[in-house]
Parts: structure tokens; sequence; C-alpha cells
């Protein structure tokens, strides 16, 4: 009994559509997706919404679908998607309540096939930019938030957490193809690395790394410019990080890396891990 969970920035809902996003999800048909950069106006997303829906409905299988669109037009914007009810829904961090920090954070409760309770976030992580002090202040005052709200969820005693979306942060050199020149790029500071550091010493598990092992890569993002797609000159910012109970769960994960760089519906990889349970 097996679930898969995958978690893809979407770099826009309605350009990634366009471009083929249906016909992977046809394909993956993952459990639950959490979705980043939806990026689109509610009147925008029924369609689509309703289109993903129906590519479940054929395989017989009833969607759940959470949303928070930013209010900032053309921002962020999280959604997740679900074939697993949901018991529980809530949105955003408290104590955010600026509009930049909207369309960020979504906490869903699921239960896995097993009937293990999963509470489930999707996040997208300020980008920040280096040369900019107010973007990075933005970007670490929701870091500083967000681990305030995980260690209250691994506090909690029920069932188990799992961090899914695009945590804009390549963690370490593996992660990362050219690390030494990106030691001042935002993504790869040691201040915002450290924020990952910390959330691992809380116990949270790297899927991908615990799976793939101490070598370079896998790479989820993948810069336009610069033939970076070909070149596979990449940074891994995109992570599923899990409670050790649940962490040990996973048997396998991939990601998506599409044929050549046209048939890409997005800057980013979907990342999927399938869980035993």
């Amino acid at each position: 009994m097996t679930t898969l969970i995958s978690t893809s920035n979407l770099n826009g809902m309605r350009a990634a559509w366009r471009k083929g996003l249906g016909d992977w999800i046809q394909e993956a048909l993952p459990d639950v997706l959490c979705a980043q950069e939806v990026r689109a106006p509610e009147p925008a997303l029924g369609p689509i919404f309703s289109a993903v829906s129906d590519i479940y409905s054929s395989r017989g299988k009833r969607l759940y679908i959470a949303h928070q669109v930013c209010k900032i037009p053309g921002r962020a914007g999280v959604a997740v998607f679900s074939a697993l009810p949901f018991e529980s829904l809530s949105f955003g961090l408290k104590g955010l309540d600026d509009d930049v920090d909207t369309g960020r954070w979504i906490e869903a409760g699921v239960r896995f096939k097993s009937g293990m309770y999963v509470t489930l976030v999707c996040a997208y992580v300020h980008s920040g930019d280096s040369a900019d002090g107010e973007k990075m202040a933005q970007k670490y005052r929701f870091l500083d938030r967000a681990t305030s709200r995980i260690e209250e969820l691994l506090a909690e005693s029920e069932g188990e957490l799992l961090i899914c979306g695009d945590l804009n942060i390549a963690h370490t050199p593996l992660d990362i193809k050219n690390s030494k020149e990106n030691l001042k790029s935002s993504g790869f500071l040691p201040e915002e690395r450290s924020y990952l550091d910390k959330w691992l010493s809380l116990g949270l598990k790297d899927e991908v790394r615990m799976l793939q092992g101490e070598s370079p890569g896998p790479y989820s993002w993948w810069s336009y410019r610069g033939r970076a797609f070909d070149r596979d000159v990449g940074w891994r910012l995109d992570y599923e990080l899990a409670s050790p109970n649940l962490a040990d769960k996973a048997e396998r994960f991939s990601i998506y890396r599409a044929p050549s760089y046209s048939q890409r519906f997005s800057d980013h990889a979907p990342v999927s891990v399938e869980y035993e349970c």
C-alpha cells in the first residue's frame, strides 16, 4: 500500500497548463500534489481546477482542492490537489499579515492509505534577493515564523508532519551545480542554509537526500537562461521534509525532468516521493 506525494513550482498555473501540466498529472496521478507559484487570479483557476478534477474522476478518484491566491496580483499562490479527503485545513502563518506573505503556506490534515494521519504543509518561501535588503528581510521573517510553526507541529501528539514545496534554498554544495560561484547568491547564503540545518536538527528528514545519498544533485530547478537545463546546471530548491516515522516509510523518489527544454511546463521539475503507508 503506497501513497505518492508530489510537489511542483508551476511558474504560473495557466502557462504550465498550456505547456503540458495536465499530461504529467494524467501520467503521474499523485495522491497529493502540492503546487507553488500558481500565480493566477481566482476566476482563471476554476476551469483549470475542473479539468484536473476530471482527470482524477476519469480514474475513479474524487479530488479535493485547497488553495490560496496571493493578494499581490501575479505573485506566489499555493494549492493542494488531493485524492485523500482533508480532515483539517489552515492557511498562512500566524503573525505574517503583509500581502507579500499571502499565498505561501497551506496546512492540510490527511490520512495516508494505511490510515496514518499526516499534517501536510504546502510551502512557497520567498526567493529573496541578496542585493535587496528589504526582500531578504521578508524571506528571513517568513523563515523565522515557519521555523516556529514547524516546532509547534512537531510537538503536537497526533500524527506525522510533511513539509512540501519550493523552499528557495539549496541546502549544501551537493544541491547546486556551481556552489563556489554562488556563495553570495540568494538561495545559497549561509544564513539561509542555516534554516534547513535547524529544521533537520528538529528531526525532519530530507527525503530525496536520504534516498539519493551523498552524491551531487538531483536538481529540480534550472534557469531559463544560458542553456542551464541542457547542461544540467541546476539547483535543488524543491523538497519533501518528513518527520522521522513517516520518513522511514519513504521507498523511492523521482524528479520529472522533461525530455527537452521545449517540453518543460515550468522552470522547476515535479519532485515525487512514494511512501509505503
